[in-house]
């Protein structure tokens, strides 16, 4: 049986979109395109 109580006392509101668009964009994550510039300027050498 589910227990409101605890339920409602682990809840989180997510974030607002704006918020969620600045922890998304001030993520700094090495994609496939900064990987393809290291190989290519590694392989420019």
């Amino acid at each position: 049986m589910i227990n409101f109580d605890e339920e409602i006392a682990k809840f989180q509101p997510s974030l607002e979109v704006d918020q969620a668009e600045e922890a998304i964009f001030n993520n700094d994550l090495t994609d496939i395109t900064d990987i393809i510039e290291t190989i290519v300027k590694e392989n420019g050498k």
